[in-house]
């Protein structure tokens, strides 16, 4: 008999919501080309239309303000490599995709403090340091951490001196409030997937005034923004889990179950580590690392077990590596490759949280056994 399939992995893909697969499903029946002038190209339009307006809503931006593209990667390329006269500087945690986009135009790494948080003087200071002008990358939330970034001062200290603030709020949106006009930004990335939408499908919201050099180049779709026919089903999709994402429902219940299972799992190993357990985190997001296992060890046995979880970020064509956001924070080189991410969403029960105990309590018995 199969074992119970517990998915504890948000983070990398909130399964698709059914008003998503619905809209999805519907969008595929239609014939139109969106950038056609006939009546079906028009109702294509339309529908458009429609998701760019929920994925306005979803971070408080202007629908002509929302760049659909293939995903947050994407998203991120744009928003990096779009000001070539500008040098982009990134912090030491953010995702992979903005490390290699950052690569070609570096203009330093931030450094952040062992909790896991952007070091804002650190900041202040490598922009004091050099005066041409920049682009800083900052995300909202850690994907691998949970540990939320000060991103409405990042966006203070960088207009300060004259550098642009591009947010990567990905993990934000349907978890935490997400508003581009608070913080106030001049680009933020959203991906559908993230938020129970189709994969292939994103969104790089650009400040009304603000002109970008387009890598994608072809056709006069988005505004001359990103060339290339649109995506529709997944822009349709993308529109509906947005909608559904903007109430965050549920929020307040995966809080408490996240932090019920950080209690479970403390009281199971003393050794263990959280990571971001004292800074402000996303409330479904839990990094903790048993000390002596690799994280494949434990990645392998709790899916052994039916509970699927991760080992950092799940853009690495399915390999485990040592995680460059903890080295950034400081953790011990002995906790480097032992830490896992276990995310919940709004299917994640009680007895969820009961079946990864269990899994992970054995593990961690076994463990202890052998080594005696």
């Amino acid at each position: 008999m199969a074992p119970r399939a517990t998915y504890l992995d948000w983070n990398a893909n909130a399964p698709m919501h059914p008003a998503a697969i619905d809209a999805v499903s519907e969008a595929l029946g239609l014939a139109g080309n969106p950038s056609s002038v006939h009546g079906y190209g028009r109702r294509a339009r339309q529908a458009v239309n429609v998701a760019r307006e929920a994925v306005a809503r979803l971070v408080n931006a202007a629908p002509d303000e929302v760049i659909f593209t293939s995903g947050g990667t994407e998203a991120n390329n744009l928003a990096l490599r779009g000001f070539p006269r500008r040098r982009v500087m990134v912090s030491a945690i953010e995702h992979e995709s903005a490390l290699a986009a950052a690569t070609a135009v570096d203009g330093g790494r931030i450094p952040v403090t062992r909790a896991g948080i952007v070091d804002l003087a650190a900041l202040e200071e490598m922009l004091v340091a050099d005066a041409r002008p920049a682009l800083v990358s900052v995300m909202f939330a850690n994907n691998e951490t949970g540990v939320v970034q000060p991103a409405a001062e990042v966006a203070q200290i960088a207009h300060r001196h004259g550098a642009l603030f591009h947010c990567d709020a990905v993990q934000g949106p349907g978890k935490l409030p997400v508003d581009f006009r608070a913080l106030d930004g001049d680009l933020m990335t959203i991906s559908s997937h993230k938020i129970g939408g189709p994969m292939g499908s994103g969104a790089l919201i650009l400040r009304g005034d603000l002109a970008i050099e387009p890598f994608v180049k072809g056709g006069s779709q988005e505004r001359g923004r990103r060339g290339g026919t649109e995506n529709f089903p997944g822009i349709v999709g993308f529109g509906a889990a947005a909608l559904v994402a903007c109430a965050m429902e549920g929020s307040a219940e995966i809080a408490t179950l996240r932090d019920e299972a950080e209690r479970r799992l403390s009281a199971l190993a003393p050794g263990a580590v959280i990571f971001g357990h004292d800074a402000p985190r996303l409330p479904n997001t839990l990094c903790i690392a048993m000390p002596g296992v690799p994280s494949a060890t434990q990645v392998i046995a709790l899916d052994l077990a039916g509970v699927m979880v991760s080992a950092g970020a799940a853009c690495s064509a399915g390999k485990v590596t040592r995680s460059h956001v903890l080295e950034a924070m400081g953790a011990p080189p002995a906790m480097l490759e032992c830490a896992i991410r276990i995310s919940l969403g709004r299917g994640t029960v009680a007895a969820d949280i009961d079946h990864l105990v269990e899994a992970w309590g054995a593990l961690y018995a076994r463990t202890r056994a052998s080594a005696a």
